[in-house]
């Protein structure tokens, strides 16, 4: 039985490297957001509007838990989901923990490219989009490096570095 929670920063290839890793090694992948966004019909911006953060990071909470049951699976966290609650612990006695690190210069890169479809970014200029990713990995690393593995996420721009990038993670978590 296999349960792997990917954590880290928005872009940082948590679903890129999760579903990719989850495929060569046979097991299932869950995107937190995605589940979440099934479960209750609503997309997360619709979430936070309707409940506020407090009521949105609740439901995330109580699908962690619900997803943390599931068996042989890899499951890609939203990037605040280890800094509320007790997430950290429970995904920490759950499975293996893996924090996705990344430079932000790589993340601003790859977030500037997205932003568009991320609520959060949308509209932000180049220097708020920076502003942005430094502060929030400033205030979340302390829940990140909780992790049981740190792995260098900054080499997913390609399909070569994708299966690289596979074979390393299976090589730290063997």
């Amino acid at each position: 039985m296999r349960r792997i929670f990917l954590i880290g920063y928005m872009g940082s290839g948590k679903t890129t490297l999760g579903r990719a890793y989850a495929q060569s090694c046979g097991l299932g992948f869950i995107d937190l957001d995605w589940y979440v966004e099934e479960r209750t019909h609503k997309t997360i911006s619709e979430l936070f509007a309707e409940r506020g953060e407090t009521g949105f990071r609740e439901t995330e909470r109580n699908m962690l838990h619900e997803v943390g049951e599931f068996e042989d699976v890899v499951i890609a966290c939203g990037g605040g989901t280890p800094c509320f609650f007790d997430n950290m612990a429970y995904m920490n006695a759950a499975g293996d923990t893996v924090f996705l690190n990344v430079h932000p210069d790589v993340l601003f890169r790859r977030l500037k490219i997205a932003k568009a479809a991320r609520p959060l970014l949308n509209g932000k200029t180049d220097t708020e989009l920076m502003n942005t990713i430094v502060s929030a990995l400033e205030q979340r690393m302390p829940f990140y490096r909780q992790a049981r593995f740190c792995f260098n996420a900054e080499n997913l721009e390609s399909k070569k570095q994708i299966t690289e990038s596979v074979d390393r993670l299976k090589k730290l978590l063997s």
